[in-house]
């Protein structure tokens, strides 16, 4: 039956391609991945909120509310079981990076189980009281709705990468409700460099899923009502973005920190043990990391601003202002921890949503105590907001996806100027320090991330070395002489011959202006081995080092061609700039392609 249907497929799809140009069959696929998209947001919110009402309302158990200590490490122990016996054989990876990666070193393939297992194992994480974001999982299940579409439809890389920034856009829009925004991501995280015609498509996939996601999941995630701010306290929205800034900063630094410790541990259920007991203590001390925390941003933005620590250890001193202001500072710094726990440990989750919330504490803990000196009384709610789009901006490099987010979720586009002014200097402080985000410093330290600013050097990560690789040389042997080898050596295309032992390793190397002499010329000695004629190349190169290293090493000794050996010192071939610069030129014409 399967194949019968593929089959019937394949035949609509071939009288498609003689019929529908491509340019205009990405439209109607935006709109498919647009909905497909939406109904995958709305899926992932609904399973995820009916796990956490399940365990948090409709279960009556004397002992329920202990067990939320126990329930994170529950969630990420299940993602983990569901990924080792769900899906053998294949990774499962999660955030924005392996999206950037995809488009930069696999032609914009992402497998197809990830359209699914992204929703379920983030469902369980968050649904459980992980301390992460649904917003990257989703985001990568709509990039591999909109990839395994143009794949099946048998597009090129160019369109296949629209598809796959489409299912993103989608994903974002319909997680959010925010159409625009969805696109802006697209634009600034997956797609630096585009033309106007590249919105078209955006436009109508991020529309369709908000669309989608609103008939299927209608609760908005915030509940506000945003009001003027006043030009006396701009001068805050000032301070706010610097601090908000420096937080990123720290935040960037100590992802990296954490990720190269949890990566330390081989056994993945020790880190499930690790990540769920330590993420159970720090949600005993401050509640509100418990699941994406949302509720607790609702919460301050409703005026309710002691709810931080209501349900904490420290209820009773709940009326005591500067207490709430210290313990929302322990809980930021808390956050950090849980969230990247909650990811490194096993559990299925982005640090998009903790952004947001980090930003949020911290826009409030600012403007809260600012209130409590008596100088100034600062709208607390627009600080709030000013916060969570600046950490957006400075944690992901993407200031007008954080701008666009907050005005939209937040009906706030009357605080356009300082989510500008917050969200810019968040960036700017963060970009200055780090010049990557925390979803390219990795791709960026490893050269497989596809950069806009310097061209020549990304084109070059793109290459993988053995594609360039060239193999019909003709190889000497050292026990050989030139006259043994005339026919052989007259008759090469190559100037260039490798010597070569019976063991595979290389002796070094003779032109074919040397032999051409030393056959002429009787006095030269045509008798001599190989071994004595053979000459030391002007460097080595190694079958894993990068293209961009190889060109140093030409450009170095200004060589056209060197030997490429194994790691035991075993030839393997030849590297030249011709064969570089018509692979450099084939990837250069592909990236003028992206997006026409």
């Amino acid at each position: 039956m399967r194949e019968k249907l593929l089959k019937r497929l394949g035949y609509i799809n071939q009288w498609r391609m003689q019929k529908i140009s491509n340019r205009n069959f990405l439209i109607v696929l935006a709109f498919l991945v647009g909905i497909v998209g939406g109904l995958a947001a709305a899926l992932l919110k609904g399973l995820t909120h009916f796990l956490a009402s399940t365990l948090q309302d409709d279960i009556e158990w004397h002992y329920k509310y202990g067990l939320y200590l126990v329930f994170p490490l529950i969630g990420i122990l299940l993602t983990v079981i569901y990924i080792r016996k769900f899906i053998k054989g294949k990774k499962l990876e999660h955030g924005i990076t392996p999206i950037i990666y995809s488009i930069s070193r696999k032609s914009s393939r992402i497998e197809i189980h990830n359209i699914y297992s992204q929703i379920v194992t983030s469902a369980i994480t968050v649904g459980f009281g992980g301390s992460s974001g649904l917003e990257a999982p989703i985001a990568y299940s709509g990039s591999a709705i909109g990839s395994n579409i143009g794949r099946f439809f048998g597009l090129s890389y160019k369109e296949v990468t629209m598809l796959l920034a489409c299912g993103a856009a989608a994903g974002i829009s319909g997680a959010f409700n925010s159409p625009v925004a969805g696109m802006i991501f697209a634009i600034e995280i997956l797609l630096p460099e585009f033309s106007i015609p590249a919105f078209i498509p955006l436009l109508i996939s991020s529309a369709l899923a908000a669309v989608v996601s609103r008939i299927l999941y209608a609760e908005p995630l915030f509940h506000t009502a945003a009001t003027e701010w006043e030009v006396g306290s701009i001068l805050f929205y000032l301070l706010l973005g610097l601090l908000i800034g420096l937080y990123t900063v720290y935040f960037s630094k100590i992802s990296q920190k954490v990720k190269t410790w949890f990566s330390k541990i081989k056994n993945p259920y020790n880190k499930v043990w690790i990540s769920g007991i330590s993420l159970g203590v720090m949600i005993f001390i401050f509640p509100a990391l418990y699941g994406e925390g949302y509720l607790s941003i609702q919460q301050i933005l409703d005026g309710r601003f002691d709810s931080i620590v209501k349900n904490s250890l420290f209820s009773e001193y709940k009326d005591i202002a500067w207490v709430v202001l210290c313990y929302t500072v322990l809980t930021l710094f808390a956050k950090s921890f849980a969230a990247l726990f909650t990811i490194n440990g096993g559990g299925n989750g982005g640090v998009f949503g903790p952004s947001l919330i980090m930003g949020g504490l911290l826009g409030f803990a600012f403007a809260f105590g600012v209130n409590q000196t008596g100088l100034i009384q600062l709208n607390v709610p627009n600080f709030v907001m000013a916060g969570m789009a600046g950490a957006l901006a400075g944690i992901m490099h993407a200031p007008l996806t954080g701008i666009f987010l907050i005005a939209e979720v937040t009906g706030g586009y009357t605080l356009m100027v300082p989510l500008m002014l917050v969200a810019s200097i968040s960036y700017l402080i963060n970009r200055a320090v780090m010049k990557h985000s925390i979803y390219t410093k990795v791709l960026a330290e490893s050269g497989d991330l596809l950069s806009y600013e310097d061209k020549d050097r990304s084109v070059l990560s793109m290459m993988k070395l053995r594609y360039v690789l060239e193999t019909n040389f003709v190889v000497l042997r050292p026990d050989e002489t030139p006259v043994e080898r005339k026919s052989d050596i007259i008759h090469s295309k190559r100037n260039i011959f490798p010597i070569v032992d019976e063991k595979g390793k290389l002796l070094g190397i003779i032109y074919s202006e040397r032999l051409f002499s030393i056959l002429l010329d009787e006095a030269e000695g045509k008798d001599k081995s190989f071994a004595v004629l053979a000459q030391k190349p002007a460097d080595i190169i190694l079958e894993d080092e990068k293209m961009e290293i190889v060109m140093t090493k030409m450009n170095k000794d200004d060589v056209w061609i060197l030997p490429v050996v194994n790691s035991d010192n075993q030839y393997l071939g030849f590297i030249s700039k011709s064969s570089v610069f018509n692979k450099y030129r084939s990837l250069l014409i592909r990236q003028g392609q992206y997006l026409e």
